[in-house]
């Protein structure tokens, strides 16, 4: 067994070269765009007017943002899979996701309907409608589930109001057809509408998130040695179980609401950091995020360069990344049973 001095040095060893990894991601987030590499690295070494508002106004901010919202979402799923005891479970499980969704579906749909309405969505903006649409999704999958007692019942109403959401989404959006483009960026997701306000709103819901899972973290290594075993060591389930919910229902609703629906990260993120490191729940809360983070910035690369001058949806990256790691770690533990 490797002894506990040995194990905090590998954990920050592996925190260090996580931030590293951050940090060389956001300096290629400054030197991907519409222009060649040569450019950008020409406009900082020697930058202009016009160059310092793409450079810090435009590419900065997007870069520092993905990396926000991949936290939220890895520090959610480290969360939402150490509640419902299950590797699989992930940020979008409670329907927040089409909630999100339906919000922002809704406020588009008001816009066009009349003056007044134009006014409230923009004041309200597209990603407070989506923020309000998945905290009603939660309300309602915690009220079909009559509370967080049973772990079972979350999930399956959790399932229920996910597809009920999606199928008014796609009711109203077959009512306004010009309605589809708008919401095709938002469920494949994308960055290119970061800016440094919404990334500072970023910023701040990760702290209000980060700090309260950690400071609760005991609680779920308690909940992994089963229900009956958490209760005789004093735990609260009930108190957990919500109070870890609307973290995850925060933390989601903050990261949807600003680049649309993101799959894969909140799910992959927690378990990259379990397959090279054994760390309680306190260690996972605080690496997920790193990781998450990472795993974004560069799906965001990615999707800027892939296609260069033009984007593909960073959804579809995480996609097509996330998928192609599920697919290898069934096969290895296919072929390991």
């Amino acid at each position: 067994m490797r002894p506990p001095g040995a194990a905090r040095a590998r954990i920050a060893w592996w925190l260090t070269i996580c931030v590293a990894i951050t940090v060389a991601l956001t300096l290629g987030g400054l030197l991907v765009g519409t222009t060649s590499m040569h450019t950008s690295l020409r406009w900082i070494l020697a930058p202009g007017a016009q160059s310092s508002i793409v450079l810090w106004d435009i590419r900065l901010p997007r870069t520092v943002g993905a990396w926000f919202v991949g936290a939220l979402l890895g520090l959610a799923g480290a969360i939402a899979q150490g509640v419902f005891r299950n590797p699989l479970a992930e940020p979008y499980l409670l329907g927040t996701a089409s909630g999100a969704a339906l919000g922002v579906t809704v406020a588009l749909y008001a816009s066009g309907a009349s003056v007044g309405a134009l006014a409230w969505a923009a004041q309200l903006g597209l990603a407070g409608a989506a923020v309000v649409g998945a905290c009603v999704a939660i309300v309602i999958t915690v009220a079909l589930a009559r509370g967080v007692l049973q772990t079972s019942n979350l999930l399956l109403s959790g399932i229920v109001v996910g597809f009920l959401l999606s199928a008014v989404t796609s009711l109203l959006l077959l009512t306004k057809p010009q309605m589809w483009r708008t919401m095709q960026v938002f469920l494949l997701g994308s960055t290119g509408y970061l800016s440094w306000s919404s990334t500072s709103i970023l910023a701040a819901v990760f702290l209000v998130c980060i700090v309260p899972a950690v400071l609760l973290s005991r609680g779920l290594d308690a909940l992994t040695l089963g229900e009956d075993t958490a209760r005789s060591l004093g735990l609260s389930l009930p108190v957990l179980r919500l109070a870890m919910l609307g973290i995850v229902c925060l933390a989601t609703a903050a990261a949807v609401g600003e680049v649309g629906i993101v799959g894969f990260v909140g799910l992959v993120a927690p378990h990259l950091v379990r397959e090279t490191l054994t760390v309680n729940h306190r260690h996972l809360l605080i690496a997920s995020p790193l990781c998450g983070g990472a795993l974004l910035q560069a799906a965001d690369l990615v999707s800027r360069w892939i296609i260069h001058p033009a984007e593909l949806p960073v959804g579809a990256v995480t996609a097509c990344i996330g998928g192609a790691y599920l697919a290898l770690l069934l096969w290895r533990r296919t072929r390991d049973a």
